[in-house]
């Protein structure tokens, strides 16, 4: 569930910071590829906006909404009736890594974080894909269609929704 987690902190700061984007909206698909070479797709729709908001609408092969907002994730999971609030990092400074991130060519981008190493595709002037290896050495590769980018964005999509006799974690 960390690198899981992992994945959807970074690519919603991703698209608030490189190139200008001021909001970002678009299909995507998460691969993960453990060391077995087993890999695991999940489908879906994100919508995400500065300074830092993103909604992150999981379709396949699970429901899942996962809502980021300033210091904390919500992760909303309606099959099982439960919802996960955590608190990110007051010390992760995403903005700062991509706005040092390197040009490798016309386009490849390499950032760091801490110890781990991002590399960004962009075409034109839109995040075609993000992939790096996460904790325990899956290969996370989300890859990213019908982007939308700089649009107007209704704040109440950011706004966790979810029925009141659901469990709640924080962790």
């Amino acid at each position: 569930m960390k690198y899981f987690f992992l994945a959807i902190l970074i690519t919603a700061k991703l698209f608030a910071s490189l190139e200008d984007i001021i909001s970002f909206e678009a299909d995507f698909v998460q691969s993960i590829t453990d060391e077995e070479n087993k890999t695991i797709n999940y489908n879906g729709h994100i919508v995400a906006s500065k300074p830092q908001n993103a909604r992150w609408s999981y379709t396949k092969p699970i429901k899942k909404e996962v809502y980021i907002n300033d210091f904390e994730v919500t992760i909303v999971e309606p099959e099982i009736e439960q919802v996960i609030i955590r608190r990110i990092e007051s010390n992760f400074d995403f903005f700062k890594m991509i706005g040092n991130a390197k040009k490798i060519d016309a386009n490849k981008y390499i950032a760091y974080y801490q110890e781990t190493k991002f590399t960004i595709i962009v075409k034109s002037t839109l995040i075609e894909s993000i992939s790096y290896l996460d904790e325990f050495e899956n290969s996370i590769k989300i890859v990213f269609q019908n982007q939308k980018k700089n649009q107007s964005i209704n704040e109440a999509l950011f706004k966790p929704s979810f029925s009141e006799d659901f469990d709640i974690i924080r962790d």
